[in-house]
């Protein structure tokens, strides 16, 4: 297709109305048609063309050719399938499903229908995550590298406290983290070593870390809902450090850096030590949500953009599957 690219809603809760639909309003050649949420009022707050309390009438509706999906976790395999099966394109929130068995169905779905699904793991647009993901790869030896993200406290009656619809830290925060250690090490699969949970009172685990290994090196990852405010992540080798500092993952419409150390000695976790040469990498302020949304509206169009793979996100969801499993037996 050519043209304008026209956009529908499933949800219109934080992210779609304070970041997707801003951010969609800027990117040049697209449009937000419809949104569908439980609560016309906020639907209608998001300034579509049009506004429904119906799911099914956004991926039915003739003037749409993409869908965005921002409902829990337990909703997402459903309407992702539904949408595609209606004939529209799918960028759906992280994580893509509840696991891997569901994001493999969502692969098969769109391979049946050629459309596209993709996660919308909205940091992996930012320039700072693609410099840092190209330098990770530059890397030569054992590598480690560890991530992490934590903040207290949910509210009592959101969905992130309810075991059924797929909350809990590790589903929640703790994708950004498994997700970085994957393309840090550039590893398709991990092995996990260690991994310990804390559940709280509703079932959901509030703090998970695990410790994960592949042929390329080591990850430790943390997620929690319970510990003090805090990202980051830093991969080290035996002759690169890279650190991406306080807002790791969340970095938005705001300048960031990139810590940068070469050579030195001690192998890994020795860089920076005796010779080693520190750079700061600069970004200018930008929007990864806008970046994420013009990338999908022009492979909607037929133009080329880099999308994150489906095979990416089920390995992703394997090892946060994998995490749960031993967490949950130990």
């Amino acid at each position: 297709m050519s043209g304008l690219v026209r956009w529908g809603f499933l949800g219109a809760g934080f992210i779609a109305s304070k970041a997707m639909a801003p951010a969609l309003r800027e990117v040049a050649g697209a449009s937000l048609q419809v949104v569908g949420a439980r609560d016309l009022a906020r639907a209608e707050a998001l300034e579509p063309v049009r506004a429904t309390t119906s799911y099914a009438e956004v991926c039915e509706a003739d003037d749409v050719d993409a869908v965005y999906i921002s409902l829990p976790n337990d909703a997402h395999l459903e309407w992702v399938v539904r949408a595609l099966e209606a004939g529209k394109h799918v960028l759906c929130e992280k994580p893509l499903a509840m696991n891997a068995a569901e994001v493999a169905q969502i692969q098969a779905a769109a391979d049946r229908t050629g459309l596209l699904a993709v996660e919308a793991a909205w940091n992996r647009w930012h320039p700072r995550t693609r410099r840092a993901e190209e330098l990770a790869l530059e890397m030569s030896g054992p590598r480690s590298m560890a991530a992490w993200f934590t903040f207290p406290g949910v509210p009592t009656d959101n969905y992130r406290l309810e075991a059924r619809r797929g909350g809990g830290a590790l589903l929640d925060v703790g994708t950004y983290a498994v997700a970085a250690a994957h393309w840090a090490l550039d590893a398709d699969v991990f092995d996990v070593d260690v991994a310990s949970a804390n559940v709280g009172s509703t079932g959901v685990d509030l703090t998970t870390t695990a410790v994960l290994s592949c042929g390329a090196g080591r990850a430790e990852v943390r997620s929690s809902f319970e510990q003090p405010e805090s990202q980051g992540l830093r991969v080290e080798s035996g002759d690169r450090v890279i650190d991406l500092g306080s807002q790791a993952f969340t970095s938005w419409r705001a300048p960031s850096e990139l810590l940068v150390v070469e050579g030195g000695v001690g192998g890994v976790g020795g860089v920076g030590g005796i010779g080693g040469i520190e750079r700061v990498e600069t970004f200018e302020a930008c929007d990864a949500y806008q970046l994420m949304l013009e990338a999908m509206s022009a492979r909607v169009r037929g133009d080329d953009a880099w999308l994150l793979p489906l095979s990416t996100s089920w390995q992703v969801a394997a090892t946060l599957d994998a995490i749960a499993a031993f967490a949950t037996s130990n």
